[in-house]
């Protein structure tokens, strides 16, 4: 026989700061009325709702910290906020053990400009243009690395605990926009890896690599660093001055 209490009953959301970017707008930055049939537990209505549990770091019910198999009761305020990852809320939050402590990113095939960027600036960066999204999962587990992705069905999986939705689409913006997001101004190691490979670089005197420069570049610099992964060769020329520059005007919006 189905359960007597089976039935439709009010529940009261609200969500907070960008956990609204995947609302209609109708519904966003206010108190939520919905009727659910319960029994039903947290994890279902962030479902029934498209946020990626993912970007979820702590639910309040009526104001105590529960767990996502917690079972809703009639009237029920539910307060939902996005991941805290800068500092460690692990003492209130029941949704996730701790935050990464160290930030290393594993970025899907549509952001491969921005893992250039984020390795410029010297940050651990798994890429590859051709990975589904099993092998994005199954790596950021076995890695313990933040997914970065455009594609809102792939941070819906529950295997996910630490993934983030980009909302930006320009690669700049993109930028300015994760560094904020996790407060990374902190962790630069600016040209300490290869963008290509994300091997760390390996400082090379100029002899030893004369053979990999034109003229020009071997006239004009002296200071190189080498990838021993791929072999590509780095110098501080004007792209490393503009990019310099880029890193500067992000630190200055902190």
């Amino acid at each position: 026989m189905p359960e007597t209490n089976s039935i439709k009953k009010k529940l009261v959301f609200r969500f907070y700061a960008e956990l609204n970017d995947f609302l209609p707008k109708w519904e966003r930055q206010k108190e939520i009325v919905k009727y659910f049939k319960t029994p039903i537990t947290l994890s279902d209505t962030m479902v029934s709702f498209g946020i990626p549990l993912s970007e979820v770091d702590l639910i309040l019910v009526n104001g105590e910290s529960v767990e996502l198999t917690y079972r809703l009761k009639e009237n029920d305020r539910i307060s939902v906020y996005p991941k805290f990852e800068s500092f460690d809320i692990s003492s209130h939050s029941r949704l996730r053990e701790k935050p990464l402590r160290e930030t290393r990113f594993i970025l899907d095939c549509h952001l491969g400009k921005l893992t250039k960027y984020l390795r410029i600036l010297g940050f651990d960066c798994f890429y590859k243009n051709y990975m589904d999204d099993d092998a994005i999962i199954d790596i950021a587990a076995r890695e313990k690395r933040i997914i970065l992705t455009r594609d809102k069905l792939l941070l819906s999986s529950s295997r996910i605990t630490h993934g983030y939705y980009m909302r930006s689409t320009e690669k700049h913006e993109q930028l300015k926009e994760l560094v904020q997001k996790f407060d990374l101004y902190s962790q630069f190691k600016s040209f300490t890896r290869c963008m290509i490979c994300n091997e760390h670089l390996q400082s090379a005197e100029k002899y030893t690599i004369e053979d990999k420069l034109d003229s020009e570049t071997a006239q004009v610099f002296n200071e190189f660093y080498l990838c021993p992964k791929c072999d590509k060769v780095y110098w501080k020329g004007s792209h490393f001055k503009r990019m310099e520059a880029f890193i500067r005007n992000l630190v200055s919006n902190e």
